[in-house]
């Protein structure tokens, strides 16, 4: 490396921790062009273990859409009353619903971030102060942007249920292929990408406030000493402790990205109930409550650690196949 060239390193705290936040590459032995394929196939791993709580959060955000609290029947009450209430209406294999909808988004997006990112890395971004989390949050972006299509298709898919159990518009699709096929011919390429405005936001504030709060969240328990440093139960209470700043900050706009997906439109593709980002943050507000933008709290937080976690943890396990 040339003399005076900034070399692209971790922060100190991540350098002790041999496996990064779920945003970032592991030094060394693989390819970048790998590690992208690689960091799709953990997150769609990790996405089959953790999507019954995306259904559970997909209901408990369509609830009540537009309606003053109190004045609207509750099927879903809580992350585990609305697994069960999900499960009687739908069977135990309502819990996976839109599995492969977000199997699709997860190797779209995770894919595209992480290719994304490890430019960034060996452009040596991410050595300048603040470049860690701005090269998460336009990797996040780039990803959301790619990964939209696929997202729409899921959320319409885990709104679906029995006409008593409903919450929000009901699309009615079929299948996945169906799904694509019905948009596609109502509304063409661009009413794939419908919602894409309230995804980026979600995506880029969720992977920089992650990147943020991750290593320094590890450091802190293990500096407590109640778990030893560098074992998976140290990164899992990690996550978790991480998860709050996540939840707490991507909430609002997840319920927002959920409600602009899940909308019905017009037959030139507008919005019924919300004209977008803005204006749909603004109608939640002023008819639900603050509150309003953070249904479905519980079921987010609850994901974020295990998700991250088990990305990690199938990712690791990948690579190290692939060096052997």
């Amino acid at each position: 490396m040339a003399a005076g060239t900034l070399a692209p390193r971790p922060p100190d705290s991540l350098q002790e921790f041999q496996y990064p936040p779920q945003n970032s590459r592991p030094a060394g032995g693989v390819p970048p062009a790998t590690d992208l394929v690689l960091g799709a196939t953990a997150g769609c791993l990790a996405c089959f273990l953790t999507n019954p709580l995306e259904v559970v959060k997909t209901r408990l955000q369509l609830q009540g859409e537009l309606q003053p609290p109190g004045t609207y029947p509750r099927p879903y009450r809580g992350v585990l009353r609305a697994a069960v209430a999900v499960c009687r209406a739908d069977g135990l294999r309502g819990l996976q619903k839109g599995l492969a909808a977000g199997l699709l988004y997860q190797g779209l997006m995770n894919g595209v971030r992480f290719y994304c990112y490890s430019h960034a890395e060996d452009a040596g971004w991410t050595g300048y102060p603040g470049g860690t989390v701005a090269a998460g949050a336009v990797a996040g972006a780039v990803g959301a942007v790619v990964g939209s299509p696929a997202y729409l298709v899921k959320t319409h898919l885990q709104a679906q249920t029995l006409s008593a159990m409903a919450v929000g518009h009901q699309h009615n699709h079929e299948s996945i292929s169906g799904a694509f096929k019905s948009i596609y011919q109502q509304h063409g390429v661009v009413g794939l990408w419908r919602g894409v405005s309230g995804a980026v936001p979600r995506v880029a504030v969720g992977s920089a406030v992650q990147l943020a709060t991750f290593a320094s969240a590890k450091d802190w328990v293990c500096e407590r000493q109640w778990f030893r440093k560098g074992s998976w139960a140290a990164v899992l209470a990690g996550g978790m402790v991480s998860g709050v700043a996540v939840a707490v900050t991507m909430t609002p706009f997840d319920v927002v990205s959920t409600r602009l997906y899940n909308q019905p439109v017009d037959a030139d593709g507008t919005g019924k109930l919300y004209r977008g980002f803005l204006d749909c943050i603004l109608q939640i507000s002023s008819k639900e409550g603050l509150l309003g933008l953070y249904k479905g709290i519980g079921a987010v937080y609850l994901r974020l650690g295990p998700h991250t976690v088990l990305s990690l943890f199938f990712w690791d396990k990948l690579r190290n196949m692939v060096q052997h």
